[in-house]
């Protein structure tokens, strides 16, 4: 069951993956957009700024490319720069996600940018659009943002569109978000159709101020899932001057940066598979994938767990960044 496209001993730093939700639209709520992206963030703006990342990623030694319905034009850009380096798409997996319609219509800002439905025709449509995009390249698709209220994880219409993928060799996962992310893992794991277990990945919110979802994602590895960690560095909270004084110190003292150290204490966590960069720029792709090759002292890792938040108060704090 575990995402067979993925070997995390290819590259050094194959345990990196490329995230493309902060690229693919002009709005979205990471810290510090105004200074990442174009002033004019047309999708040719836009579109040539993914295949920048893109090219960066590859040679950098990324493998795993990350993205979704509702990132805008993401899959197409993605699409685009694959049809164009076909050497590069060999070594390559590639995901994304169904369940979000994005609505924002290429605006940065909007009453609402994008809708949530996890029912059987918004899957059919979906996953429609992305298999025309990106045909066969298709490696994983994973159900956007599940709870542990989310239809999907019952609707035996759903479930059964979702194993015909299985059937047909495509890995099916879920992303999780919210409080009770562990409570989504779990029911996650349980679900069985024909006897076998469905979903082959879990991606999640982990990092420092986070890290609620932990215990359940090591119950993930331990059943043969591969576990992908979104948000690594808080939608930029863990990162640049916005990081918290404590993980710049350690920054300063291992010569690198706070994103470096926030992705690196994710990556040694030992059910973490890979964790994704949403970075905006290839300078923080670099300073992102740096992570691969840092190993944290114990008594860091003890130190940064000072940083931990409430779950409740996370959320509620992601819930009201402003899209930028």
């Amino acid at each position: 069951m575990a995402f067979t496209r993925f070997h995390p001993e290819a590259t050094p730093t194959a345990r990196i993956g490329l995230g493309l939700a902060a690229v693919g639209r002009p709005g979205y709520l990471n810290l510090g957009r105004a200074d990442d992206l174009p002033a004019d963030r047309t999708p040719a703006a836009l579109r040539e700024r993914t295949h920048q990342l893109l090219d960066a990623a590859y040679a950098q030694g990324v493998r795993y490319l990350d993205t979704a319905r509702s990132y805008g034009r993401a899959e197409e850009f993605l699409a685009d720069w694959l049809d164009s380096r076909t050497d590069a798409a060999r070594e390559l997996a590639v995901g994304s996600k169904w369940g979000y319609t994005y609505t924002a219509d290429w605006r940065v800002t909007a009453d609402t940018h994008e809708v949530k439905d996890h029912g059987a025709a918004t899957f059919d449509r979906q996953y429609a659009e992305s298999r025309a995009l990106l045909g066969d390249r298709l490696d994983l698709y994973q159900i956007h943002s599940v709870t542990p209220e989310s239809p999907a994880l019952t609707d035996p219409t759903v479930l059964a569109r979702l194993a015909r993928l299985v059937e047909d060799g495509v890995t099916v996962g879920l992303s999780t978000s919210g409080p009770a992310q562990a409570d989504a893992i779990r029911a996650a794991l349980a679900v069985t159709v024909a006897g076998q277990p469905l979903f082959g990945t879990v991606q999640a919110t982990f990092n420092l101020l986070e890290p609620s979802a932990g215990p359940a994602l090591a119950e993930a590895h331990a059943a043969g899932r591969t576990v992908i960690v979104k948000e690594a560095l808080a939608n930029g909270r863990l990162a640049g001057q916005a990081a918290p004084p404590e993980l710049r110190r350690l920054a300063e003292e291992t010569g690198t940066s706070a994103d470096a150290v926030a992705l690196a204490a994710v990556l040694a966590q030992p059910w973490a598979g890979l964790a994704l960069s949403g970075a905006a720029t290839v300078e923080q792709l670099t300073t992102n994938v740096a992570a691969a090759g840092l190993r944290l002292d114990p008594a860091w890792l003890t130190s940064l767990a000072r940083l931990v938040e409430p779950p409740t108060t996370y959320w509620r704090t992601r819930a009201a960044l402003p899209w930028r």
